[in-house]
């Protein structure tokens, strides 16, 4: 099952020994998380009330671009935007100063993607089952392909009432992937490039991005899956970090409101252990490469 792996850090931007680092590092590409219990992201007294005002009200997802501050999603005033766009940017600043320094083994390919603040609360909120983030899922982005590229997530929940976001995580990713693949359909020839080509996708998807996406649809529809007891419930107390591969661990966030999240793109070579991205994993499944 999925450890949790917990780290003694206390500031976003402090000096981290290397032993600390190797630690992180094998429990991340080993399908783990890291849970850091004391690294809150404080809400500073002037931003408390975006936790209640009009901005956020009903809104799922509010995301940021950190390289050029693109903001998308909110409501409210537009000094209520330019004061949650200026909070989602010091933590975007922060994550990535926490992963230059715990991380830094990745330095030179850590690439940092888009930020998102997600409001509200999660279970019971209605939506379809392929957007239904209780099922547990690992993850790709369907109009943004990652060519085989690592998905990082560091998380912060900033609940102004201390109440947990709850986890499911489920079994490792090879596991799934054996137990799916031969039900997965094959990339059809030339759908990549007419689906580029018609602007549903950024770029052509790889072979790889086409079974996982296929992976994480065949997840959340399999009722019986989902069900099973096996899987464990993880509570992530209000002002915690965590940090975990989201496209290899598998996870549901089951109920909470108030996160903040940071995604990072990791190319697969820049990795201490190949061998264990989903990627190379899917090859080897395959018998074939994917990218």
């Amino acid at each position: 099952m999925t450890a949790i792996v917990s780290l003694p850090i206390t500031s976003w931007d402090q000096p981290i020994s290397s032993a600390n680092q190797t630690l992180a590092i094998e429990a991340l590409e080993a399908g783990n998380v890291v849970l850091l219990p004391q690294l809150p992201f404080v809400v500073r007294e002037d931003e408390r009330p975006l936790l209640e005002s009009n901005v956020i009200q009903g809104i799922k997802n509010v995301s940021l671009a950190p390289a050029n501050g693109t903001f998308k999603g909110s409501k409210g005033t537009e000094a209520e935007q330019r004061q949650l766009q200026a909070m989602m940017m010091r933590f975007a600043a922060s994550t990535k100063s926490l992963a230059n320094n715990l991380l830094s083994p990745y330095e030179e390919g850590l690439q940092q993607a888009r930020a998102s603040f997600r409001p509200v609360e999660i279970a019971g909120r209605p939506t379809s089952w392929r957007k239904d983030d209780t099922r547990l899922h690992v993850d790709n982005f369907p109009s943004s392909p990652t060519l085989g590229k690592r998905i990082l997530r560091v998380f912060s929940n900033i609940n102004p009432q201390n109440q947990p976001r709850v986890w499911r995580l489920g079994e490792p990713f090879e596991t799934v992937a054996q137990r799916y693949l031969a039900s997965l359909p094959k990339p059809l020839w030339g759908a990549s490039k007419i689906m580029n080509a018609l602007g549903i996708t950024k770029s052509p998807r790889s072979a790889y991005d086409h079974y996982m996406l296929r992976l994480h649809d065949h997840m959340k529809a399999d009722q019986d899956y989902q069900t099973q007891p096996s899987h464990q419930e993880q509570l992530f107390a209000a002002g915690t970090t965590w940090m975990v591969f989201t496209d290899q661990v598998s996870h549901a966030a089951m109920s909470g409101q108030f996160v903040l999240e940071q995604t990072f793109l990791l190319p697969v070579e820049y990795m201490q252990h190949p061998a264990q991205a989903p990627l190379r994993v899917l090859e080897r499944l395959t018998g074939r490469g994917l990218v």
